[in-house]
């Protein structure tokens, strides 16, 4: 309970099912335990703050910040913004996003990254930024590809976008996915079929916003992200809800 709000409980049910067959690694990485509740420190509630001070520039901006603005990188260009917020639709001001995607050909900067499409040497595929007093961030960047994984005998991993929030210090940390809207490839995922509810699915895909969208330059995709209550964004490691 807060002064300006009701206490919102968990929706345990509403949060991705941890164990699913289809998605294959799920069966050796769920929990076949009950869970345990351990207290956290002071370490992990009030410090260390990560990347906070730290931001560049370009950072925001995955298009030219891997070469410096020396050189763009290939793909569609894109836009990609919103608000964080609370459970009530409060800002939350000084926030540290960071994202991370494929490139345009659906192939990630990573040495275990053994796929066909080629890499973009002007193309890291990560950012970060800050949310201002209203909660506002944005990115710009290109439409990262689908790319195969070996889940099932073909299963495409839709475009999609990895965010991280942090909040005030290094152990409060939220991980999610945005997928694109249209992209037919989402009711086709074993991942985004953990999540059983369709309403709780459809918050993790991103809306075109053709207002933001700059003529002859790029389309705007809005995603908002919600940290808590009956509007929560879905989070990756907090299956149990905030």
């Amino acid at each position: 309970m807060t002064e300006t709000a009701a206490l919102m409980p968990r929706q345990r049910d509403k949060h991705p099912v941890p164990y699913w067959p289809d998605y294959k690694t799920s069966v050796s990485r769920s929990p076949s335990l009950p869970l345990l509740s351990m207290e956290s420190t002071p370490s992990e509630e009030t410090g260390p703050r990560f990347g906070h001070s730290l931001l560049g520039p370009l950072d925001n901006n995955l298009i030219l910040n891997y070469t410096q603005g020396k050189a763009p990188a290939v793909g569609e260009r894109i836009r990609v913004h919103g608000r964080v917020l609370d459970e009530t639709g409060r800002p939350v001001a000084n926030t540290l996003v960071e994202i991370w995607q494929a490139n345009a050909g659906g192939r990630y900067r990573h040495v275990k990254d053994t796929y066909f499409a080629p890499l973009d040497p002007n193309f890291g595929g990560c950012g970060r930024t800050l949310t201002d007093e209203n909660g506002y961030y944005e990115f710009m960047t290109i439409r990262p590809g689908a790319y195969p994984w070996p889940n099932r005998a073909n299963d495409w991993r839709p475009m999609h976008i990895h965010f991280s929030v942090f909040g005030h210090a290094f152990g409060q940390r939220l991980i999610s996915q945005m997928y694109f809207e249209g992209d037919p490839l989402i009711d086709r995922c074993p991942i985004a079929a953990t999540i059983r509810d369709r309403g709780q699915l459809e918050r993790l895909v991103a809306p075109l916003d053709m207002q933001s969208s700059r003529p002859l330059d790029y389309l705007a995709y809005k995603f908002d992200i919600v940290l808590r209550g009956r509007r929560q964004t879905m989070f990756e490691n907090k299956p149990e809800g905030m």
